[in-house]
């Protein structure tokens, strides 16, 4: 058991080290104008739902028909919207803005959940909000210097994307509740897919097809390990951890992407974004404790 517990560790790590990369090798696919974000987009959905139908194969399960509009709209939110705000901001802002917005999820969840399944509200976890709401503010009114304008537009996208993400997670869970996790996803990207396609199919004539091995490495890294292998390591994790030791890991999302950023000399650090990253941990982990605490 002790081996199977340091192993799910490695692989929590290891998802969230694959995120923080993602952030850099997804930019620069866009960047350097191989791939339009729609079409990026397009090209991973497609080639992740096919190796989670692939997958499925080894865990058949039957879906009923009445919950076939659930996971279509888990699709659209969880994949379609999420992906294309994502995409589309990380082409308008800096890696680093982006990785420090994205860890409000928990946040925006707690927001949600209030209103959709009737959450209960506390001291803690209202002021968790505020204080961490404060820090998204506060990042996304900064002006990047190498973004200007269109850097705050890029860092209103991602922050969408994560709300969007944050939603996914309330409406998804009674349904992996009733399926196995890879019946799920299979759906969710199955449908995702579809939502993407008219929108990834109008910039295909501005994909530039004759790329270097290093861009065709990235859009694989992109498409196997953050899309495919980054879903079984967390499921693998969740298996043998509690969910507050795997709620804790999504600090090492902000944190790996800044190392890795400014070791490469891509980007550099600001006060602003110091506060700014102090503020919405500070929050995500008031918000973290309160309803931990209300789970036990």
């Amino acid at each position: 058991m002790k081996q199977k517990l340091i192993f799910a560790h490695l692989a929590l790590f290891g998802a969230n080290l694959i995120y923080a990369i993602n952030y850099g090798f997804a930019k620069d696919v866009m960047g350097d104008g191989y791939l339009p974000p729609l079409t990026f987009i397009l090209f991973r959905a497609i080639g992740a739902t096919a190796l989670f139908w692939i997958t499925s194969i080894f865990f058949h399960e039957k879906v009923h028909k009445k919950d076939l509009l659930k996971f279509a709209i888990c699709g659209f939110f969880g994949v379609t919207a999420n992906q294309m705000m994502f995409f589309s901001g990380l082409e308008l802002t800096s890696t680093i803005h982006a990785s420090v917005i994205m860890i409000c999820s928990p946040i925006i969840v707690s927001i949600l959940s209030i209103f959709l399944i009737k959450d209960r509200m506390n001291f803690k976890k209202a002021i968790g909000i505020i204080i961490g709401l404060a820090g998204a503010v506060l990042i996304i009114l900064h002006k990047n210097q190498n973004y200007g304008n269109f850097g705050i537009f890029g860092d209103i996208l991602i922050f969408l994307n994560a709300s969007s993400y944050g939603l996914y997670l309330i409406l998804v869970k009674p349904l992996m509740i009733k399926y196995k996790p890879v019946t799920v996803i299979k759906w969710v990207f199955t449908f995702g897919l579809l939502g993407i396609v008219p929108f990834g199919a109008f910039q295909i004539d501005q994909v530039i097809w004759e790329m270097p091995n290093e861009i065709i490495m990235k859009i694989g890294f992109v498409i196997l390990f953050t899309t495919y292998f980054c879903y079984l390591f967390n499921i693998y994790g969740i298996k043998y951890v509690s969910p507050t030791t795997v709620s804790t890991y999504i600090y090492l999302q902000p944190i790996l992407t800044s190392f890795i950023a400014l070791l490469s000399g891509r980007e550099s650090l600001n006060l602003i974004v110091i506060l700014s990253s102090i503020f919405i941990f500070v929050g995500v982990y008031l918000v973290s404790v309160s309803s931990q605490k209300k789970i036990k």
